[in-house]
């Protein structure tokens, strides 16, 4: 991802003025040749961060790298774009807080057509009624960390918002008939998988499968990318990808 977002920040036109990966401890922007990942190297250095003067930071890392950047962004006023997943308490209040004196844009996907594939769900279960069953299944390499995905559960939340109800994430032995309140969640793990999303929309004698497949990771970073370019210069506060579509 760090790879990804230096050659289409370059493309896009940007000044890339500092990168951290995991392993640096924070170099001046003089030494560095494109943006990185913030890894957990940014824990115990996020002078980096100030030094750059950068109008927006891009991070791809790990809740606790982020947590750390956040602080960093929020102290020196930097906008913060994150695709970070599998956050914890501190990594989101870590958000909550620089947003108070930085913009920053959280997403657990940076993709433009997942965005649209949000939308699609809420039109079509309001379209639908409560009478359709939903089931969210996710597709991920065997090394991703988390389950489910923070799109998958992005994805349910469209569910719950539009019609309420709870998650059942994955069944086995006899846990009875299915619930009418239920948004089921489904994980797979396996080879090389980028990221599958599915969104079933089971009616009596009909269902209706949304699909959205990556099949580049330059897809996450060119929405990040993007939407570092529109979120410089923003007031302090909290932004979504919605948002800039």
């Amino acid at each position: 991802m760090g790879r990804a977002v230096v050659r289409l920040a370059h493309a896009a036109g940007m000044q890339v003025v500092a990168a951290i990966a995991e392993g640096d401890e924070g170099r001046d922007a003089g030494e560095l040749a494109g943006v990185g990942t913030l890894g957990t190297a940014l824990v115990r250095d996020t002078s980096a961060i100030a030094r750059a003067r950068a109008d927006v930071v891009i991070d791809f890392s790990a809740p606790v790298a982020l947590a750390a950047a956040a602080q960093a962004c929020g102290e020196a006023g930097i906008a913060l774009v994150s695709g970070t997943t599998g956050l914890d308490d501190a990594a989101k209040a870590a958000l909550d807080a620089a947003s108070k004196k930085a913009a920053v844009l959280w997403e657990p996907n940076m993709s433009v057509g997942v965005h649209v594939l949000a939308a699609l769900v809420e039109k079509a279960l309001a379209a639908l009624g409560p009478s359709f069953d939903v089931e969210v299944m996710e597709v991920h390499h065997r090394q991703k960390v988390d389950a489910p995905s923070g799109t998958a559960i992005r994805l349910g939340d469209v569910a719950k918002n539009v019609r309420g109800g709870r998650y059942v994430h994955g069944r086995e032995g006899r846990p009875g008939a299915r619930q009418a309140d239920e948004v089921g969640m489904h994980a797979l793990r396996g080879g090389d998988v980028i990221g599958d999303h599915t969104v079933f929309l089971f009616g009596d004698g009909e269902r209706i499968e949304l699909t959205h497949r990556a099949s580049s990771r330059d897809l996450f970073a060119h929405g990040a990318v993007r939407a570092a370019g529109w979120l410089a210069g923003k007031a302090p506060g909290r932004y979504r990808l919605a948002d800039m579509l």
